[in-house]
């Protein structure tokens, strides 16, 4: 068994890949030969992803605050604390903050065999994201 104490230094999320601020904390990255991948996620108000997929799917788990997420082809689903969502294998999606309240969550991926997590598209268009 192995424990971890240590505090995960926090990084800003990088303009390539948010809209607004977001700040990341990496919880988990076990050494191999597993391949999961635990980040806490707090977007500020009207924060949110690029367009992005994972090869592996993903769960959010919304620990607090409101925000949505959104499918390709699919509407802008609300999310509030307590919730989880599961994004399928390869599924185009994005999800942050709402666009007046803060929101945290779990992000829960496994990395490929090449060690990638997340494929990254274009921002979400402005008039895309409910004001």
């Amino acid at each position: 068994m192995h424990i971890t104490r240590k505090r995960p230094d926090t990084r800003q999320g990088p303009a390539e890949n948010f809209t607004g601020t977001v700040w990341l904390d990496e919880l988990a990255a076990p050494p191999a030969p597993s391949r999961l991948r635990m980040f806490n996620v707090h977007f500020a108000p009207g924060a949110h992803t690029a367009w992005h997929r994972h090869p592996h799917g993903q769960v959010l788990h919304v620990l607090a605050g409101e925000g949505l997420v959104q499918r390709r082809g699919g509407d802008v689903e609300p999310i509030r604390a307590g919730d989880t969502v599961w994004i399928e294998p390869d599924e185009w999606h994005w999800h942050g903050a709402g666009p007046r309240t803060f929101m945290t969550h779990l992000a829960v991926v496994e990395a490929s065999q090449d060690g990638t997590t997340t494929h990254w598209d274009a921002h979400v268009d402005a008039d895309d994201y409910p004001t």
